[in-house]
């Protein structure tokens, strides 16, 4: 479990995390290393869910090392189906990153929502409906994985 930091307020309890593939966690079918080091650090306190529409062959090779599950969508249903599973686990026990238009209905039901911005922008809903806006993954996993970061963004 991670402690989202809110000062002034009661922490999230943050059991689960749901990262986009395209365009947040990777970049022209590419993820970063440093990434991929970050998931499984967050892995051992957290259930990493990575969701993906296209090439699930190229992905699991991309992914082989990080400890997470990977959920493959189905092309013009994958908002709605990240809406379901962000339901089945508990919005209120999820942190989600997410750039896209398929990713606002997440990005506004979940506990905290992250929108990376990244290399491909974001959508104007996306970036809307998030609770905190970073300039590329890193970021919004090192925003995860240091508490001093949450006190500085989300204090009062």
């Amino acid at each position: 479990m991670i402690a989202l930091q809110r000062p002034g307020q009661t922490p999230l309890e943050i059991e689960y995390l749901l990262i986009d593939y395209e365009g947040v966690l990777a970049t022209d079918g590419r993820v970063h290393p440093k990434a991929k080091d970050k998931i499984n650090l967050l892995a051992k306190r957290t259930s990493v869910y990575i969701l993906a529409k296209t090439g699930q062959v190229k992905v699991e090779e991309t992914l082989r090392k990080v400890k997470a599950d990977v959920i493959f969508l189905t092309e013009g249903q994958a908002s709605k189906e990240k809406l379901d599973l962000l339901r089945r686990l508990g919005p209120e026990r999820t942190v989600v990153i997410g750039n896209g238009i398929d990713d606002v209905p997440i990005l506004e039901e979940a506990g905290f929502s992250i929108c990376a911005i990244g290399k491909e922008g974001a959508s104007g809903e996306a970036i809307k409906r998030a609770g905190l806006i970073v300039t590329n993954i890193l970021d919004a996993l090192d925003f995860l994985l240091k508490p001093l970061r949450q006190k500085a963004t989300l204090g009062k």
